[in-house]
């Protein structure tokens, strides 16, 4: 089953309606250091469009950990992957800090954060920074149209009080809808002892 489908039955959970390019991809997981990575994160993976970018730019031995919420789209990930060094974890992001040991050193992530009610993604970006290295990255993606909406400028505050670096890359014009990825780099140690919420 597509993104774009599963975007038809589920576009609050989904958020995407067609699978990040390859040239997404590369901008997401540029910057992160991810060829000396030991454990890497993706949230939102879907159907793995990102995920073999990520695996191709990890070195041998390190751990790919995939969480998925839409169960269609985990075991399709898990199918795709099998026999890869990627673990699939069918849960909600806001629960990361849970299934996942800290520190790791990068989270990508293909989140839908606009469509998203404030508490849930300020408790994901939450839980990103209690599993986050302190020095670690975090890249996600903006559709260009939703990036000055209101739910758009937010979500760039929210990831300015939780990161000591954050940029916006170029716009990539060869993704559908074009985007550009945020960019976060190193946990502020405030965000770890924030409360959860709101």
């Amino acid at each position: 089953m597509s993104i774009f489908w599963e975007f038809l039955r589920r576009p609050r959970m989904t958020g995407a309606v067609a699978a990040s390019s390859p040239a997404l991809a590369r901008v997401l997981t540029d910057g992160l250091r991810l060829e000396g990575a030991r454990t890497v994160v993706e949230l939102g993976p879907g159907a793995g469009a990102v995920t073999g970018t990520i695996l191709r730019r990890m070195p041998a031995g390190a751990r790919l950990i995939a969480v998925e919420r839409n169960g269609h789209l985990a075991e399709r990930l898990a199918r795709r992957y099998r026999g890869r060094p990627v673990e699939v974890i069918h849960a909600s992001a806001d629960r990361l800090a849970d299934l996942v040991p800290a520190p790791v050193d990068a989270v990508v992530s293909g989140l839908p954060w606009t469509v998203m009610p404030p508490p849930v993604r300020r408790r994901i970006l939450d839980a990103v920074g209690a599993v986050l290295a302190e020095d670690g990255g975090f890249t996600t993606f903006a559709y260009v149209h939703a990036a000055w909406t209101p739910p758009g400028r937010r979500f760039a505050d929210d990831l300015a009080v939780r990161f000591r670096s954050v940029e916006r890359t170029r716009v990539v014009w060869a993704n559908l809808p074009p985007a550009f990825v945020h960019r976060a780099i190193g946990v502020r140690v405030t965000s770890r002892i924030r409360p959860i919420g709101d």
